[in-house]
């Protein structure tokens, strides 16, 4: 008997050893009317939202590291279908992509994960997180029980399931359970969509799906599917109740959930619209430790939406319409979150890492890793390189009519619209069925105006040709609507006819303008910059601060004071947009991208001759707002 409990004990040593060592044993996670359950315990969700593809994966575990030692044990993420297939067929699961390996190393942090696979996010990603090319696909109709759609939807589904499968916690992984579709309450009411969805994702998973949605009947009531659970978010204390009223099959009631607790909201551009933050409020922040203390006291779940947003690099951000302007998000995800944008803890986290110690047992939250101070780079100049429309060698295609973006094959960035004036016209400028989004207008390379759609009425462009002139129309992809109706179509660039006057402007060369790659002739290029010019990129480089590295002690913020609009590069890595108006100010510039002598291009839309621009890296952001000179 004495030698059998001591081969046990070898062999209960032999099993946490490889536990250690990255094997885990498959669990179960299941739930009762009340409570989560994992391999038969209560289990208490005490989770926050963070999507791996908005962070350099080399930080991964730092932020995953600073998620356990804020209290959390499970993490909710996201995943963007538009990155994993770029093109029909065309499948990413490299760097940012690579979302099994954040997994892993959650798991490897002690945390749980909770998927949101989509394929519709929201997330204020470019629509939604839908890739673009699905616009193209005859018969498209996203959100619906619609042939083409599912079976994109299948592909892309069927992709995940090889990609997570072993990391359900049925086959030893993190993933505790999968949720259905995305607050398709508030969308539609179309249950035959959400059951082939269901079945789609059943076929690839086996955990237990959820459905999350608005506490409100409508949203309830929409999105709300036969045998699968019903969660809310929002509000907990009304939600929670809206849920138990509304829900009545009892197949979808289970424990409560706030599946998206906001601690703040979005950032988008726009002269009058401040960053969203709590931090620095005693007040505010009391109201979400109280709202997340009643939560956990009543035995109730949630996750933090967002724990640390991180940041839309490129083009990546979403935008949010209806009938009024288009609200365009920043290239920051900040979201005033407990984590901010650089992964640094904020009094949020703190205070709400000391609330939910008293719900845990005593000494099992971590302490708070320690992180460098930001780094800071002292100021650089920056010079014209070359004028934007100058590298255009021939036309994507010549048509009668503009063709949209979408319809040349392009997702992100810009399209150049060029026609040859041939006879005179003189009116304000139609640009299809609207800017879509922001159309700046250029007459022999001279820049007359801006029609931008973040405005309710957007500027007039008035125009006079003459036979021979040359009219130009720079359109800029702002982002595409990722919620509600108007994200039933989001083709952009122009759609229509473009007119001056009355007169219908026929004959048209498209530029495709992604901007997926630099041009590779900036280098040592010199350039002059003219009044009203076209955009203008600008080169210079910075060394890496002394004692800093390619890693969190090189993170700074690159701010460019005397830029107007445009986009910034460093080392080749596309930081995402700048534009004077704010609230976003500077770049997160991650150390890792970051070398020795690090090369910076500039893509200033709206340069001036006399102007000259230099950029810095600061380590103390501030968020503030400037007037638009391009207001109507």
């Amino acid at each position: 008997m004495r030698f059998l409990l001591e081969a046990l004990g070898a062999l209960s040593a032999l099993s946490a050893t490889v536990a250690a060592g990255g094997a885990y044993s498959p669990g179960n996670f299941s739930y009762n009317r009340h409570e989560f359950l994992l391999d038969g315990k209560p289990y208490q969700i005490i989770g926050g939202q963070m999507d791996p593809q908005r962070v350099p994966p080399e930080f991964w575990t730092h932020r995953l590291k600073m998620a356990r030692a804020m209290g959390l044990n499970t993490i909710f993420s996201y995943l963007y279908w538009n990155m994993h297939e770029p093109s029909p067929g065309e499948w990413d699961f490299q760097g940012r992509n690579d979302v099994a390996k954040f997994f892993r190393l959650a798991q490897d942090e002690g945390l749980k994960v909770v998927l949101r696979p989509g394929p519709y996010i929201c997330g204020e990603r470019d629509w939604g997180g839908f890739p673009a090319w699905l616009s193209q696909v005859p018969g498209m109709a996203v959100r619906q029980n619609n042939g083409p759609f599912l079976n994109a939807t299948k592909s892309y589904i069927d992709r995940l399931g090889k990609e997570l499968g072993e990391l359900q916690i049925t086959q030893g992984g993190p993933i505790l359970m999968t949720q259905l579709e995305n607050e398709y309450g508030s969308f539609g009411t179309d249950k035959e969509y959400l059951a082939a969805l269901a079945a789609m994702l059943r076929d690839n998973f086996d955990v237990f799906l959820y459905t999350n949605d608005g506490g409100g009947k409508s949203y309830l009531e929409g999105g709300q599917l036969h045998g699968v659970l019903a969660v809310i978010d929002g509000d907990s204390k009304t939600g929670f109740a809206a849920r138990d009223k509304y829900v009545t099959d009892p197949t979808s009631l289970g424990p409560q959930l706030n599946g998206e607790y906001y601690i703040t909201w979005i950032d988008q551009w726009g002269s009058d619209y401040a960053h969203q933050q709590i931090s620095g409020s005693q007040a505010d922040i009391g109201k979400a430790v109280e709202d997340l203390d009643w939560t956990l006291a009543g035995n109730y779940s949630f996750s933090i939406y967002m724990f640390h947003g991180g940041t839309n690099f490129g083009f990546e951000n979403g935008g949010i319409r209806d009938d009024g302007p288009l609200a365009a998000v920043t290239t920051s995800y900040d979201y005033g979150a407990p984590l901010d944008e650089s992964g640094r803890p904020t009094d949020v986290y703190y205070k709400l890492r000391e609330m939910i110690s008293k719900y845990v047992p005593e000494g099992s939250i971590p302490e708070v890793p320690s992180l460098p101070q930001l780094a800071t780079v002292p100021e650089f100049e920056l010079k014209p390189a070359a004028a934007m429309f100058a590298l255009g060698d021939k036309p994507t295609q010549e048509a009668k009519d503009p063709i949209s973006m979408d319809a040349l094959g392009q997702a992100y960035g810009y399209v150049m619209y060029e026609h040859t004036v041939t006879k005179n016209v003189s009116g304000n400028v139609t640009v299809g069925d609207g800017a879509r989004d922001r159309a700046m207008i250029y007459v022999n390379g001279a820049r007359v105006g801006v029609i931008d759609t973040i405005y309710k009425t957007p500027a007039t462009v008035k125009v006079a040709l003459k036979k021979g002139d040359i009219l130009q129309i720079l359109v800029e992809n702002l982002g595409r609507v990722d919620v509600r109706q108007r994200l039933k179509e989001q083709v952009k660039g122009i759609v229509g006819n473009v007119a001056v006057g009355c007169h219908v402007l026929r004959k048209w060369s498209m530029y495709s303008l992604p901007l997926a790659k630099l041009p590779s002739t900036l280098s040592g290029q010199d350039y002059k910059v003219k009044p009203n010019d076209s955009p203008v990129f600008y080169t210079g480089t910075f060394n890496l601060p002394k004692g800093t590295s390619s890693d969190p002690s090189g993170d700074t913020f690159i701010t460019v004071p005397k830029g107007v609009k445009g986009v910034l590069w460093v080392n080749g890595v596309n930081m995402g947009r700048y534009w004077t108006v704010g609230p976003q100010q500077s770049q997160y510039v991650p150390g890792s991208v970051l070398k020795e002598q690090n090369e910076v291009v500039l893509l200033e839309l709206e340069p001036q001759p006399d102007t000259k621009i230099s950029a810095q890296g600061i380590s103390e952001r501030k968020w503030f707002n400037n007037p638009d000179p391009d207001a109507p």
